[in-house]
C-alpha cells in the first residue's frame, strides 16, 4: 500500500497568511491614504528635531502621478488579499479550472510580492539616505512585502525552482526601471538645486550665530506659491511661534523665502525667546508651546517644520501651488 505524502502545514496555511498580513497591509496604506487626502497628520512618535512619518507623508516621493503613495500601496495590499483567497472562496477541488485558478493566482501573487519588495525596498533608500526620517509605517510596510515574498515562495511545491528565479530577476529589473523612471524628476531635485519648475530640497545647518531680533538671514526667494500661502494664512489668522535661535525655525522660513518669510514675520510669528528684542514668551506660554516651530491653524496645533503642502492643505488653501522647496 502506498501512503500518500502529508502535506506541509505551511501549505495549508499560506493563503491565509498572506491575506492576513496583506490586510494588514491594506489597513496602514488605507490609513495613511486617508490622512493624506484629507490633510491630516498621521499618528507617530517621533523625537524632538527628528523627522518622522508626516516628514515622510508630505515628501515629493509620497505622490506618485499626483495621487498618495499610500493608495497605490493599499491597491496592491488589496489585490494580494483577493488572490490569496480567491480560490479558498471559489472552493478550489480536483476539476482543472479550479486548479488553473490556484496555479495563475500563484503566480501572480509571485508576481506582485517581488513588485512590492523591490518596490519597498528602495523606498527604505529614499528613506534612510534622501529623506533621513523614521517612519515606523514604512518600515512595517516594507516587512509585510518581504514577508509575502517568503510565504508566496515556500507556501507551495513550485515545480520549476529555475522559474522562479527567472521570474524574479525579470520582475525586479522591470520594477526598478520603472520606479527609477517615476521618481526621476525628484530624485534629480532631491540632488541638485535650481533645477527650473522643480522644487528644491532645503538643508539648513547653521554657520554662524543668530541674530536675537529676527535670526539668520533668509537666503532663499519666494515665488507667487509661496507669497500666496502667507497672505492666506495671515488672513484666516494663523500663529507660528517661534525662537530666534532654532534652527528648525529658520529652516521653515527658508521654505517660504525671503518675502513670504517677511510676511509671516510680520503678521503671524510669535517669538517666543525671552532674550529676543521682540520675544513674547508670556504669549507662547499661555499657549503652552512645547517645541519650535509649532504652528496654530484653524484652532489645530502642528508641530515641527511644515512642507508648505501640508500648511496648504491643513489652511485650506486654494491658490498657486507651484512651491519652489521642500525640506
Amino acid at each position: 500500500m502506498i501512503r500518500r505524502r502529508s502535506t506541509p502545514w505551511i501549505h495549508k496555511w499560506s493563503r491565509p497568511l498572506i491575506a492576513a498580513i496583506a490586510g494588514f497591509g491594506a489597513l496602514t496604506t488605507g490609513y495613511l491614504t486617508i490622512e493624506k487626502l484629507t490633510g491630516g497628520s498621521a499618528a507617530c512618535v517621533a523625537q524632538a528635531g527628528a523627522k518622522g512619518c508626516n516628514d515622510v507623508l508630505s515628501s515629493p516621493w509620497a505622490t506618485v502621478l499626483g495621487q498618495p503613495l499610500a493608495l497605490f500601496g493599499f491597491l496592491a495590499y488589496t489585490s494580494m488579499v483577493i488572490f490569496a483567497l480567491a480560490p479558498l472562496v471559489l472552493k478550489s477541488g480536483e476539476n482543472s479550472s479550479n486548479k488553473q485558478l490556484e496555479n495563475w493566482t500563484w503566480w501572480l501573487l509571485l508576481v506582485g510580492a517581488i513588485t512590492m519588495s523591490v518596490f519597498s525596498g528602495y523606498l527604505m533608500y529614499l528613506l534612510a539616505f534622501q529623506i533621513k526620517a523614521t517612519c515606523p509605517y514604512c518600515i512595517g510596510s516594507a516587512l509585510f512585502s518581504l514577508s509575502l515574498l517568503v510565504l508566496t515562495i515556500i507556501g507551495r511545491t513550485w515545480e520549476d525552482v529555475g522559474q522562479i528565479f527567472f521570474t524574479a530577476i525579470i520582475v525586479g529589473m522591470v520594477t526598478l526601471i520603472g520606479t527609477l523612471g517615476v521618481y526621476a524628476g525628484v530624485n534629480q531635485t532631491g540632488s541638485t538645486a535650481g533645477n527650473p519648475g522643480q522644487p528644491e530640497k532645503i538643508n539648513f545647518v547653521p554657520q554662524a550665530q543668530p541674530n536675537p531680533e529676527f535670526g539668520w538671514e533668509v537666503t532663499t526667494t519666494s515665488g507667487e506659491a509661496e507669497i500666496a500661502l502667507a497672505r492666506h494664512l495671515a488672513k484666516i489668522g494663523a500663529k507660528e511661534y517661534s525662537a530666534y535661535w532654532c534652527p528648525h525655525c529658520h529652516e521653515q522660513k527658508l521654505l517660504f523665502g525671503k518675502e513670504a518669510a517677511q510676511i509671516i514675520d510680520d503678521s503671524i510669528k510669535v517669538e517666543c525667546a525671552a532674550d529676543s528684542p521682540v520675544g513674547k514668551p508670556e504669549l507662547c506660554k499661555a499657549a503652552k508651546i512645547e517645541g519650535f516651530p509649532t504652528w496654530i491653524i484653524n484652532g489645530k496645533s502642528y508641530s515641527g517644520v511644515q512642507n508648505l503642502e501640508e500648511l496648504a492643505k491643513a489652511s485650506a488653501y486654494t491658490g498657486p501651488s507651484n512651491f519652489k522647496y521642500f525640506k
